[in-house]
């Protein structure tokens, strides 16, 4: 029955409940790396001006985040580039 009234109402607790555990998953990450939300949104904006000198990128679709492996943290960028920049390509 539950089925039935989530399938009527169109929701799902399992994507709910998947994205409040990605939130705090981010949350602890954070927490234990102790950056800050400006930290992280400086590292964006540096590493999109950085990426702009050579590729035309998808600024509102980039994503930067800090993983959690075993014992380390990666930063984990996705970019969407739409292009190289020609003055900057090798010959």
């Amino acid at each position: 029955m539950l089925e039935a009234l989530k399938k009527i109402f169109g929701g799902s607790s399992a994507k709910s409940s998947d994205l409040a555990h990605q939130r705090l998953k981010f949350v602890l990450l954070n927490d234990r790396t102790n950056i800050s939300p400006e930290i992280m949104e400086n590292i964006k904006n540096d590493i999109i001006q950085v990426i702009s000198k050579y590729m035309e990128i998808n600024q509102n679709a980039m994503e930067v985040s800090l993983e959690n492996d075993s014992d380390s943290v990666a930063l984990v960028a996705s970019i969407p580039v739409s292009s190289v920049k020609q003055k900057n390509r090798r010959r």
